[in-house]
């Protein structure tokens, strides 16, 4: 395997487990669930009761983004080393948009289940089986394997444009920075990190550009996630045996954006946006750090031992 492979699930773990309780609160605004308010404290308290209400949820992402991260790094790498003229060239933000959604398109086949199942162990009350493994039995009796991808078109798109926003987010707001603040010719007691060889400056970056790349992804994307969600969470019919595909779920997207437009307003499109986005710069900045990180040692062990394929 690679070492962008690793790097990315790796880091892709890290931020789901980092962000879980977050994400939990997003989940059940996104849902439609007017027992939870992002301004009330009260809330938050009811919506975290239990100490395994912070991790429900969690055990598909931590599983399931591992994989996604993993498979998301290593498309875009191979894409924009391929759209590149040259290796050694900087690349553009475009091409690094591009690259960011065709990796971002590549994640579906893992995406969609893992967020169905994210989704509905994240809304679901304190009495029903809230167990990945309960829920995808579930789903796998009423609706086939064909079921964990209810809701698939509109995260497929989610992840393209969203990821292609990802990358070059990072790449531009590693720009700035390196425009706002030039880096200065090494020199001893610099600040480096002797082990690591990265300088206060440099760790700064990259908790910066990818807070910021995470928060400019899902402003880009929200009312998409939003959708996504109400879908992926809307309450089923009884199970129905219907072999091994099973039944084409009903009440797609679009139905559903039309609903909720109807019935909410556009205000609806943005609820949970403010947890998002403080989520999102807290999961990004680490999943950045530690991708980063990663990509030293796996790069620095090759260069040693020739055992590991640096991607």
């Amino acid at each position: 395997m690679s070492a962008d492979f690793w790097a990315g699930y790796l880091s892709g773990a890290i931020g789901i487990v980092i962000g879980n309780p977050l994400d939990l609160l997003k989940t059940r605004l996104q849902a439609g669930d007017t027992g939870v308010h992002a301004t009330s404290l009260q809330s938050w308290g009811s919506t975290f009761d239990k100490a395994g209400t912070l991790v429900r949820g969690a055990t598909a992402p931590i599983l399931g983004y591992g994989a996604l991260n993993a498979l998301l790094f290593v498309s875009y790498n191979r894409t924009l080393l391929f759209l590149q003229e040259s290796p050694s060239a900087p690349s553009s933000l475009t091409k690094t948009f591009a690259a960011g959604a065709i990796g971002g398109l590549a994640t579906f086949v893992v995406s969609a289940p893992t967020e169905l199942l994210k989704c509905r162990a994240q809304v679901a009350s304190s009495t029903a089986p809230t167990s990945t493994a309960s829920i995808a039995r579930a789903v796998l009796r009423a609706d086939g394997l064909r079921g964990f991808y209810h809701g698939g078109t509109v995260t497929a798109i989610r992840d393209s444009i969203g990821y292609g926003f990802y990358f070059a987010g990072y790449e531009l707001s590693k720009r700035v920075f390196d425009s706002a603040f030039p880096r200065p010719p090494a020199a001893p007691g610099d600040g480096t990190n002797a082990g690591t060889g990265i300088s206060g400056q440099e760790i700064a970056k990259v908790l910066l550009c990818g807070g910021f790349a995470g928060i400019i992804t899902w402003a880009s994307i929200f009312p998409l996630d939003v959708v996504k969600t109400r879908v992926q969470t809307r309450v089923r019919g009884p199970p129905e045996t219907r072999g091994l595909l099973g039944r084409r779920p009903e009440a797609g997207a679009w139905a559903v954006f039309g609903e909720m437009y109807r019935t909410e307003g556009v205000a609806v499109f943005y609820r949970g946006l403010g947890i998002c986005s403080l989520r999102a710069f807290v999961v990004n900045a680490v999943q950045w750090a530690v991708y980063e990180w990663m990509m030293r040692v796996f790069q620095g062990r090759a260069v040693a031992s020739g055992n590991i394929k640096v991607g």
